[in-house]
Parts: structure tokens; C-alpha cells; sequence
């Protein structure tokens, strides 16, 4: 498990405890007081406030799942090991609920599960499960770093952008300036960063004046015979009604 200052498991399992009511069906769950606020400032400040003190919390919006999974970590402190891609979902779910929960320790436990998955199924983040961390979490998400940096790679290292990237980076600005953050991170050597300015491959590259000119004098052209022939067709219509 992930951080410091823990406390033995024994020492958190006190008699007091407290009833969590989950999801629209309020699933019933009752777990130690003690445990649950020892690692949640989110619901130490609900069970250990001096104005309303209460034994019982209401979660309508959360999701039985990630709460399930939370249960068991928060009891054995393991996670669950993701077999395929997804197995994710849950991850990420459960990783949302920590940053509500306020809990560091999840939160990096969390991200290291999803990070191996990614590392050794030699994949990268899809678009799908960036675009529902940017939905959800705010600018400064550990999770929302991970995710940009790993994206960052796969769009430095492939030949070409995938077209669902593409409309995707368009579309979402503040994701395409992480991923330009990401690099500039890297601090990369400037000797193994192309300089167009002094690559002369480089600008022969981007334009072949020969095609470029043939096909602008093309254009002319046909532009040209075009507005020729709609002249030549006006001055007919005129022939006709004199």
C-alpha cells in the first residue's frame, strides 16, 4: 500500500460504527468508524462534526461497484488486478470515488494498477477513457498527468495521428495543450529534436516546388477555360433574344 503514517488494521477496528447507504438502491453497508475516517478527511468530517453528529451517510450518486472495491481496500488494502482492458472501468471509477473520498493512499494505489495494466499490455490510454477522466476530474488530477503523459508518448512515437485523435484534439484544446506540457516536460536534448530552421531536408520536405507549381498553373487554367466558356455562354443567351 501506498504512503506513510498507517496505522495497524487492529488499532482502526473500534466498536463504534457507522451505516453508508450506496447508490439508488441504498445498498446497506456498515463499517468501522474509525478505519473509514482514519483515511477520509471526506467522511471524517461528516461522522466528526462537532455541529451535526451522525452514525448514517446517504452516497445516492456513487456506484455500487467502486464502492464494493473500496470496502476491500480499505479492509486488505489490495486492489483487484485488471486481466483485460475492460476490467478498467472499474479502476477508474473506483479512482474518482478517492479524489471525492479525499484519500491519497487510494488514489496512488489506483493509479499504480491502471499504469502496470497500460505498461504491460504495451498499450496506451484510449480516447474514450481520457475524455471520461477529463469529464470528471479538474486540472491538477494525478490521474489526468498519468493518462496526457502516456498519450504524449504514443503521439511523439506513431507515424500518425489516429483520426478520432485528431477531432478529438481539435475539439478539446485544453487536452492538446496538456499534451504539449507533457513534452515540454520531458526536457528532451536539443541534439535529438529536428530544427527545421537550419535542416534544408527539412523544408524540401514540406513543399516540391516542381508538383506545387504545375498544379497551381493547372488551376489557372482550368479556371481561366471556365470563365471563358460561361462569357461565351452569356454572350449566346444575348444572340438569341435580339
Amino acid at each position: 500500500m501506498s504512503g506513510a503514517q498507517e496505522r495497524p488494521l487492529n488499532e482502526l477496528l473500534s466498536r463504534s460504527m457507522v451505516d453508508i447507504y450506496v447508490g439508488p438502491e441504498n445498498t446497506h453497508w456498515i463499517l468501522h468508524e474509525k478505519l473509514l475516517c482514519h483515511h477520509s478527511p471526506f467522511f471524517r468530517k461528516i461522522f466528526y462534526s462537532k455541529t451535526s453528529r451522525t452514525s448514517s451517510f446517504g452516497l445516492p450518486d456513487e456506484e455500487d461497484a467502486p464502492f464494493k472495491t473500496f470496502v476491500g481496500w480499505l479492509y486488505s488494502s489490495s486492489l483487484p488486478v485488471p486481466r483485460e482492458e475492460a476490467d478498467l472501468g472499474l479502476q477508474y471509477d473506483l479512482y474518482l470515488m478517492a479524489e471525492k473520498f479525499q484519500i491519497p493512499n487510494l488514489i496512488a494505489d489506483v493509479l499504480q494498477v491502471v499504469r502496470e495494466w497500460y505498461k504491460f499490455s504495451d498499450s496506451y490510454p484510449s480516447l474514450r477513457r481520457i475524455q471520461y477522466v477529463y469529464a470528471n476530474t479538474e486540472e491538477g488530477s494525478p490521474m489526468r498527468h498519468m493518462l496526457v503523459h502516456s498519450v504524449a508518448r504514443m503521439v511523439v512515437l506513431e507515424k500518425g495521428i489516429p483520426a478520432h485523435w485528431d477531432k478529438a484534439l481539435r475539439k478539446n484544446g485544453q487536452l492538446a495543450v496538456d499534451i504539449i506540457r507533457a513534452i515540454q516536460d520531458w526536457r528532451l536534448d536539443e541534439e535529438i529534436v529536428p530544427d527545421a530552421r537550419d535542416d534544408p531536408a527539412e523544408g524540401e520536405e514540406l513543399i516540391d516546388v516542381e508538383e506545387e507549381t504545375e498544379k497551381l498553373d493547372r488551376e489557372v487554367e482550368q479556371e481561366i477555360e471556365g470563365a471563358d466558356s460561361h462569357e461565351n455562354e452569356a454572350e449566346a443567351d444575348n444572340s438569341g433574344e435580339d
